[in-house]
């Protein structure tokens, strides 16, 4: 069973714990472009294709449109792409900002996720900025599977997050809404949480506090 004591670092997946996701709503504005079945590339927890290439950090945001352009009618603008891909992400709630800022108070707070630079230096960054500050005042560090070159649940991003950020498995909580990821995180010393549809992560934390 996880317990929180002897926990000093919290470490978040962002799709789904901490920001808003919608597949469908992706899907949905791919094929009003033109592109067919976009399901076959587009995953909840994880991409292929080009938009796997994008997420490891393999290719850059202009050879992912290069990637993308054969798979579209002509005539789709390199923007039209970005805003259909981008749709994925519906936001962040006000109030797990604040959750986190209080969190900060408590813990050393990280992130770990599967993740490109066209979304998370574009409508991420413009969800954590809701308060009029940035990712960094949330976090004391990120860990983003375009710069790792490696993508969850593969054990090379945890070893990444492990040696940049500074943290011990031993003494971290970590937060996703895939047990697949959970399970690599535990097989590596890390106490684990599922965040599932409808529960927030504040929530889980409270209740461990309060059971401690």
């Amino acid at each position: 069973m996880t317990t929180i004591k002897g926990i000093k670092n919290l470490l978040f997946d962002q799709g789904g714990v901490i920001v808003d996701i919608e597949r469908d709503r992706c899907l949905d504005e791919l094929r009003l472009l033109g592109m067919e079945a976009p399901e076959r590339l587009i995953g909840l927890y994880k991409q292929d294709g080009p938009f796997f290439a994008l997420e490891n950090g393999d290719i850059t945001i202009e050879e992912f449109h290069d990637a993308l352009r054969p798979l579209m009618p002509a005539g789709v603008t390199n923007e039209q792409m970005d805003h259909a891909f981008s749709s994925f992400i519906v936001g962040i709630p006000l109030h797990r900002l604040q959750a986190l800022r209080e969190l900060r108070k408590r813990y050393r707070t990280y992130i770990l996720s599967n993740t490109n630079p066209l979304m998370f230096e574009g409508v991420i960054a413009q969800a954590f900025a809701q308060e009029g500050l940035d990712v960094n005042a949330y976090f004391d560090g990120v860990t983003v599977s375009y710069i790792a070159h490696s993508n969850k649940p593969d054990r090379k991003i945890f070893d990444y997050a492990i040696a940049t950020m500074g943290i011990k498995p031993e003494e971290t909580l970590f937060f996703d809404d895939g047990q697949e990821n959970l399970d690599a995180a535990a097989a590596l010393g890390f106490k684990t949480a599922l965040v599932e549809p409808g529960c927030e992560f504040i929530d889980i934390i409270n209740q461990l506090e309060k059971a401690q």
